[in-house]
């Protein structure tokens, strides 16, 4: 059985991270939105004279951030209808809430839920200022204007967002990334992912 797996949440919590110790030990095409549409967006954003690495900005939200998630699920619609295990990685947030869109994702590709597990690992931080010092560290362009305004950014953070998709709940984990990845906590995420079960918690 194919698998569709989200790794969502706020910037900082570590989605990629998460989502690169399990592509050690299953196969999966990697599709991370910041990298699918992240050059073409900063070209736009400059040419328009506006701050490349301003993801807040109306401008953004209005023309471009659809965009860059369309693209996304372009390229994901692809490997699912080439028969391939597919990791997304971003926060998905307007798409979570949207009933239709992940049944519009697999009709597109010719596959059924019967055919693809669809999961969703939702990456938290309890800690805000341990979120805030990864964003420091991790030291990209695109999140300086959260810094800038981390009073504002702050407020606006959704720890677990709406899911209205028709997926069993045993298919959405919440994963608090504020502690070390250990090996347990990385065999818990496998099994979450590898496997069908009907509650895990770590």
């Amino acid at each position: 059985m194919q698998k569709l797996v989200f790794f969502v949440g706020v910037a900082g919590t570590g989605k990629t991270t998460v989502a690169r110790r399990l592509a050690d030990r299953i196969s999966a095409a990697f599709l991370d939105r910041d990298t699918i549409g992240g050059r073409f967006v900063e070209a736009i954003l400059e040419m328009n004279g506006f701050d490349k690495r301003d993801r807040d900005s109306e401008y953004y939200k209005k023309h471009l951030r659809d965009l860059e998630y369309d693209t996304a699920k372009d390229v994901c619609i692809e490997n699912l209808a080439a028969g391939q295990n597919v990791f997304m990685i971003s926060p998905f947030t307007a798409e979570l809430k949207n009933k239709q869109w992940i049944e519009d994702v697999l009709a597109a590709a010719g596959r059924t839920k019967q055919e693809v597990d669809v999961k969703v690992v939702v990456v938290t931080l309890l800690d805000m200022e341990l979120q805030k010092n990864r964003i420091v560290g991790r030291q990209t362009e695109r999140d300086q204007w959260k810094l800038n305004n981390w009073g504002d950014f702050e407020k606006r953070i959704e720890f677990v967002p709406q899911i209205n998709w028709d997926i069993p709940s045993s298919s959405v984990l919440v994963f608090d990334n504020s502690e070390e990845l250990t090996d347990e906590k990385a065999e818990h995420l496998f099994q979450f992912v590898n496997e069908k079960q009907t509650t895990l918690s770590v």
